[in-house]
């Protein structure tokens, strides 16, 4: 039987880690590759790590989120993917497939992508064709627009596309990713559940598999993903929050029926 994954998802801004909430608010919680080495303890199943930055700015300006002589974000990757012994994929700042080879080089095992994808989707198929379809992750930013209609956002979530998630998520399979990263904006860091119909219209439209995120604030809410049709399912703030979030994340899981890695 398949199992089904269970993903934290670290965001990475100005070199810190922050929580988020509607895409807007950031608030600095920890140091990057401390993480990733509490994540190897509790054996987790995969990471993803997503750089947020806006511009050049890398002042790691808290003392208990400093990481001594680092400053460049790929000098954070590659020291977090040292302290990495689960599947590691990167995503943020990436425009061009060398972009995506540098990645691969520092020790990610997948990268993902969204603003780069939308901008120019021949990045997709030229990916997957040097690196492999497994390791292109399309990330896809989602929010109700005015008509109630579920909409792709670019830009940190922050600039409407006009695409119908439908439709793109569709164009990014055929275009050879192996796997979409959904975000929906609207339950970003509100602890309410995912946004199951979402979940759903995404699932139903592609073959490739389907990382859910947004919205978590119970572990009793990562069934509601699996059975939205999702292979594997993720949250960013519950990580940070809860002790031992794996063990209790995948007994929830087990609970439901659903089979996860011990």
């Amino acid at each position: 039987m398949l199992k089904h994954r269970l993903i934290p998802v670290l965001l990475l801004k100005n070199g810190v880690l922050v929580r988020s909430e509607g895409f807007r608010i950031h608030q600095v919680i920890g140091n990057p590759v401390h993480e990733a080495e509490r994540f190897n303890e509790w054996n987790v199943d995969e990471l993803i790590y997503i750089d947020i930055s806006r511009g050049d700015d890398y002042d790691l300006r808290r003392n208990d989120s400093k990481i001594n002589s680092l400053s460049d974000p790929l000098q954070i990757l590659e020291r977090v993917s040292q302290a990495c012994f689960m599947p590691l994929t990167w995503g943020g700042r990436i425009r061009t497939v060398d972009d995506m080879r540098e990645r691969f080089c520092r020790g990610a095992d997948k990268v993902t992508i969204n603003h780069a994808a939308i901008e120019n989707p021949e990045i997709i198929t030229h990916g997957a064709r040097l690196f492999g379809s497994q390791a292109i992750v399309v990330s896809v930013d989602v929010k109700k627009n005015a008509n109630g209609m579920y909409e792709v956002y670019r830009n940190g979530g922050q600039t409407p596309t006009g695409l119908t998630v439908q439709k793109w998520v569709a164009t990014a399979q055929e275009l050879g990713a192996g796997e979409i990263f959904l975000q929906s904006i609207d339950e970003d860091g509100m602890g309410e559940g995912y946004d199951v119909e979402l979940i759903r219209s995404v699932c139903e439209s592609v073959e490739i598999p389907v990382i859910c995120c947004s919205g978590v604030g119970s572990f009793e809410d990562y069934a509601a993903g699996i059975r939205a049709g999702a292979s594997a399912v993720a949250a960013a703030n519950l990580w940070h929050f809860k002790e031992l979030a794996d063990r209790a994340g995948k007994r929830a899981l087990a609970k439901a029926g659903i089979s996860v890695r011990k």
